[in-house]
């Protein structure tokens, strides 16, 4: 037997699947296409995560693409954080071209052109569906966790929290939280000692500048109502395809801690309402993480310790989680561990350090008696990639250089006017889109501080009636009324600026 059917066996025994499964394409080697050599993804183990790697220019895009298409084809939802703005043509079908007929007769698969249904989505003042979650949705740990705090902030984070529940105030957006800090330190000062203990105020001093660090990158256009129900992420088109919902995010790629802001409370939020799915046929949700390496370059070992144990439990709700990158050493080797399919495009070698992430990739592929791996890893051709997979028994299948099939969408962006026939069909935006801003701790304590004020003024006109002065130490201290009225004066009076900047 010669190498090439040797080869051809090797593929076809390491690929045969019994149940539903996703074509990527056909092995190549020595560069050659095995034609019918075809290599696949097994629909059971995409919850297991992945890695789409490679140099810009090489096709990690499109491999995105055909996997979102396929899988919206087998009737499972997918979502893309579209940083790139490239991924709304799944729209619409290709146009076709001779070169896509050529690929995939290579590949020895016939080529089909269609659009997919999706739903475009937003976080910013872009065009979209709108995604908002409140305050109180994020929960005290999340929010630290963003914000990066000490365990002592993390301490009256808490506190705050508590005192809002018990008092019935909402937390909707920044500025109820805010609010309520600010209360705690000065007008609601003794009444938050009284129950809860003392708060420093150099600690919510912290706390104020690192929430204005997060308005900075737009958080206040996120927190807020109404809040997305991730329940609307695994929608079924009337012809039995999972929607593809892209949040276009093209405005906030130099605004990494919005996004990791978002991410993470994505995951949760599906990580609480999800199921359990157990050992499931069939991923319910699919998630591709594009330019992932913004989530992990500015995390704190907190923020990543929270990313890695989601990764780890989200698997069992039956939702997969692949992040696309440029080098396989942007993802933490902690999450790098936890993933099953590894979809490897070209590397370039122009300095000493990129030939020794060369070899540290090609380390993390399974040997291969057909492959160099490193020296493939430089010699692959756009719309090439190295295919590492899990069999339905959770097995790794044989390492393939793969020459990858086309996306069956068109790939280049949408129109302004076909994004707006997107928009006009979908369900989603009478429902998210319209703001609402219902009565918060921000109004409840504003109230709290006028009504408490005017009772104040009462006090000290039945005093100028009667001759009794109001200057005396020991006659307010007497009067808790008087006690509000003075710490609210001052907080107007001093902290005025700081308020002004702040909102």
């Amino acid at each position: 037997m010669g190498d090439k059917e040797k080869f051809f066996e090797h593929i076809e025994q390491g690929y045969t699947m019994k149940g539903d499964s996703i074509v990527m394409g056909a092995a190549m080697l020595d560069g050659e296409t095995m034609t019918n050599a075809f290599v696949k993804i097994p629909l059971k183990t995409l919850n297991r995560h992945g890695l789409i790697a490679g140099a810009t220019g090489t096709g990690k895009t499109k491999t995105l693409q055909v996997l979102a298409e396929n899988l919206s084809d087998k009737g499972i939802p997918v979502l893309l954080m579209d940083l790139k703005g490239d991924l709304s043509g799944i729209a619409q079908p290709s146009p076709g071209h001779p070169k896509i007929d050529e690929r995939h007769a290579k590949i020895g698969l016939p080529f089909e052109s269609k659009g997919f249904p999706v739903e475009i989505m937003s976080l910013s003042d872009q065009d979209g569906i709108r995604l908002r979650a409140t305050v109180s949705e994020f929960g005290p740990v999340l929010l630290s966790r963003i914000l990066d705090l000490s365990e002592a902030q993390e301490g009256i984070v808490a506190v705050v929290f508590k005192y809002c529940d018990d008092n019935k105030l909402p937390l909707l957006d920044l500025k109820d939280f805010k609010k309520v800090l600010q209360y705690a330190t000065e007008e609601g000062k003794e009444e938050f000692q009284e129950s809860y203990g003392r708060i420093s105020t150099s600690s919510t001093g912290t706390i104020l500048r690192k929430i204005i660090e997060l308005e900075q990158q737009g958080a206040n256009l996120f927190f807020g109502e109404k809040s997305f129900d991730v329940e609307d992420l695994v929608r079924i088109d009337e012809n039995g395809r999972g929607y593809v919902n892209i949040i276009r995010l093209t405005d906030i790629q130099d605004r990494p801690k919005l996004f990791s802001t978002f991410m993470l409370s994505l995951l949760a939020e599906i990580y609480s309402t999800f199921p359990e799915q157990g050992d499931s046929d069939r991923p319910e949700l699919v998630l591709f993480i594009d330019e992932a390496h913004l989530i992990f370059d500015n995390a704190s070992k907190a923020l990543l310790n929270q990313i890695e144990s989601i990764v780890k439990l989200i698997r069992s709700k039956g939702i997969g989680l692949y992040f696309v990158t440029q080098n396989p050493t942007d993802v933490p080797d902690d999450v790098l561990a936890q993933l099953g399919l590894k979809v490897q495009h070209a590397l370039r070698a122009f300095t000493a350090k990129d030939r020794q992430a060369i070899k540290l990739t090609a380390q993390n592929y399974p040997i291969s008696e057909f492959y160099d791996t490193a020296e493939v890893l430089t010699s692959l051709g756009t719309g090439e990639a190295l295919i590492s997979a899990l069999d339905e028994k959770g097995r790794p299948t044989p390492l393939a250089a793969t020459m990858m099939r086309a996306p069956m969408s068109r790939m280049d962006v949408l129109t302004d006017t076909e994004i707006k026939e997107v928009l006009g069909k979908s369900k989603l935006i009478k429902k998210y889109n319209e703001e609402v801003d219902r009565e918060s701790a921000y109004e409840i304590l504003n109230a709290k501080m006028e009504k408490a004020e005017k009772e104040a003024e009462k006090v000290k006109e039945q005093k100028t009636t009667t001759g009794r002065t109001t200057t005396s130490r020991s006659s307010t201290r007497m009067n808790p009324v008087v006690k509000v009225l003075t710490s609210a004066t001052f907080i107007r009076g001093v902290l005025g600026v700081l308020k002004k900047v702040i909102r």
